[in-house]
């Protein structure tokens, strides 16, 4: 490994794209503080002092899935008690609670019903958007488009062509796990493969949708599987530009068999940090890098600020795929609370909407929508 402090710091105060062997000397052997400084430099080069927040709601309409992987809680089983298919009604009461809580964003995902058709899936979609034309639609992830094109034979850009008429805005980047064989084939065997999550991801840049990208880690994978799928997403970037956000996701083993059967432990904070950090200096071409503070817990959240990322997300509510796999954090947070977080890290909060586009609300409504969030019914 040619690797070291010194060269990365000249690479990244002349800003040089890193290496795979920086990237694996940054998760193996850097100095966590020397490593936040570095991050922390190319985040504040890209976004100054600013720090993103959106008002969102998650939607997950069903939680039955045909796949079985190892590292998630929420799935169930078609027969099982913990298995639901909420209806069109609850799906547009959701929608109706978002917007009445000021939210620009729905985030829609779930599990993949082998029951259900296609045609369920796109209405979810169409319906909102027709009732709540205001609220982007962040929907579905790679493995979900993938399942789409397998049910109905069709390909994936059509797909995504007919959901982006009906009034879908962006994809999240969900699915991703590791990218790598070694660990994919592991832990998610079977759904959608790491050429289709890029193939997907690559059609949806091209029909003028943005994406964001994640990676699931603290399992069984390591540096080398880390700074692969990094580099991977990099390259794509590349090509397309058409990603927004990389959002690194920390495994919560509570209820998942992987936990289970290896007798694994959520990541350490300062795990977390490191990744965040990495994150950071290795996807030179990605604008933002996002803390998502249900995955990573709120004060690992706020120092991550400053260790690369320059989001923490949104107000949530509703989240049910990371609190089934044992997060303890609340199920949302108000306006308020996350202003007060970001300005506790000695950041400037600025509302965003999906597309990063400042949200500029009337004066005296961030106090109203702080208060109608911490009121309004579960």
């Amino acid at each position: 490994m040619n690797a070291d402090l010194a060269s990365v710091r000249s690479k990244v105060r002349d800003g040089e794209r890193l290496s795979f062997d920086d990237g694996i000397f940054l998760y193996e052997k850097a100095d966590l503080f020397d490593l936040g400084e570095l991050a922390n430099t190319v985040r504040e080069r890209k976004n100054g002092n600013l720090a993103y927040y959106n008002v969102n709601t998650h939607l997950n309409a069903t939680n039955v899935c045909v796949y079985r992987c190892t590292f998630c809680a929420f799935r169930a089983d078609l027969k099982s008690e913990k298995g639901y298919v909420m209806s069109d009604e609850q799906v547009l009461h959701r929608a109706a609670e978002a917007e009445s809580r000021g939210a620009t964003e729905l985030h829609i995902v779930g599990g993949l019903h082998h029951q259900l058709p296609y045609d369920w899936y796109l209405n979810v979609v169409r319906i909102v958007h027709q009732a709540r034309p205001r609220l982007h639609l962040k929907a579905y992830t790679a493995v979900e488009w993938d399942w789409f094109a397998r049910m109905t034979g069709r390909t994936t850009r059509d797909i995504l062509a007919e959901f982006k008429d009906a009034g879908l805005g962006s994809l999240p980047g969900g699915g991703a796990e590791i990218f790598h064989p070694e660990v994919r084939d592991l832990i998610c065997e079977h759904k959608a493969d790491a050429e289709s999550w890029f193939n997907i991801h690559r059609e949806a840049h091209q029909l003028g949708l943005r994406s964001n990208a994640t990676m699931l880690y603290g399992h069984i994978e390591n540096a080398y599987h880390r700074v692969d799928h990094l580099i991977r997403l990099r390259t794509l970037q590349d090509e397309t530009g058409g990603f927004q956000t990389f959002i690194p996701l920390a495994f919560h083993p509570d209820n998942t068999k992987l936990g289970a059967e290896r007798n694994l432990k959520k990541p350490s904070s300062l795990v977390d940090l490191r990744n965040v950090a990495v994150s950071r200096l290795m996807l030179d071409n990605f604008p933002h890098i996002k803390a998502y503070w249900v995955m990573l817990g709120i004060p690992t959240a706020q120092l991550s600020l400053s260790f690369g990322a320059d989001d923490i997300d949104g107000t949530v509510v509703h989240e049910k795929i990371y609190h089934d796999a044992g997060s303890e954090v609340p199920q949302e947070l108000t306006v308020a609370e996350l202003r007060r977080l970001i300005e506790e890290a000695g950041r400037v909060p600025l509302e965003r909407d999906t597309l990063y586009n400042e949200v500029v609300r009337p004066a005296g409504q961030t106090w109203r929508l702080a208060r109608s969030l911490k009121m309004a019914p579960a």
